[in-house]
């Protein structure tokens, strides 16, 4: 199971327990959904960067 899919189950859980309230595992969720998202929005912003100093991203 890849790091992505882990990362839509967990946000599938924290939103569920968001919507049923935040207690126990719901809060344990809600951490890993903004964590992860974090994570990804902090390697959008250096790809964003990347991108306008003209690295080529091309592996």
């Amino acid at each position: 199971m890849g790091l992505l899919e882990i990362a839509i189950i967990a946000l599938v859980v924290a939103v569920i327990a968001g919507a049923l309230g935040f207690s126990g595992v719901a809060a344990g969720a809600a951490a890993v959904a903004r964590i992860v998202f974090g994570l990804f929005l902090i390697i959008a912003v250096i790809l964003f960067v990347m991108l306008l100093l003209g690295v080529n991203l091309a592996f």
